[in-house]
């Protein structure tokens, strides 16, 4: 066979692989982390039902249940900046330095990403910590982690208080709008 034949015969392969490759990438999805709608829907209403299980689990102290639900390598930080472990939320939980009384969530909001569920959330939350009250509204931030074998586990966890912004030093708040000049 002649150069310019074998030059020929590569070429018309390299030309085939391509337009191989060009047809697989065309035919796959645009991102294979993102489930099929209807997987997503299944997915997310997983991810409420462990939702309300949380939620379960913080009012009634259920060790157990909180023990199931977080990951091994779980990282939370508390509603006063404390970072824990799986094994010390579990402990405060079974000392019950952290007893909720109450916790009304609303404005829940779940966003998928491949096997990974981000849960916003806010709550009116009453109880104590380590024996001071506790009331107000905080807003929530879970993260959940899908693992091979289909369970989901909370991997993260914040808190933050949602109030009032602090007043600026050296300076008079402003009166509301609706206020009457005396």
């Amino acid at each position: 066979m002649t150069r310019r034949a074998l030059q020929f015969r590569e070429f018309r392969l390299l030309f085939g692989l391509l337009a191989l490759v060009a047809t697989v990438a065309t035919t796959l999805p645009a991102r294979a982390d993102t489930p099929h709608p209807k997987r997503h829907d299944q997915f997310k209403h997983q991810v409420e039902k462990l939702e309300e299980a949380w939620r379960t689990a913080q009012l009634n102290a259920d060790v157990d249940a909180m023990d199931k639900l977080l990951s091994d390598d779980y990282v939370g930080i508390t509603m006063n900046g404390q970072v824990v472990t799986k094994m010390q939320q579990l402990d405060r939980m079974r000392n019950r330095n952290l007893v909720l009384t109450r916790m009304d969530l609303d404005d829940v909001k779940i966003k998928l990403i491949g096997t990974t569920a981000i849960v916003n959330s806010r709550a009116e939350v009453e109880g104590t910590d380590d024996g001071a009250p506790i009331h107000g509204t905080f807003r929530y931030m879970r993260v959940y982690s899908r693992l091979p074998s289909g369970t989901w586990k909370i991997t993260n966890f914040e808190a933050t208080r949602v109030g009032l912004p602090p007043p600026q030093r050296g300076r008079h708040p402003d009166p509301p709008s609706n206020a009457k000049p005396e």
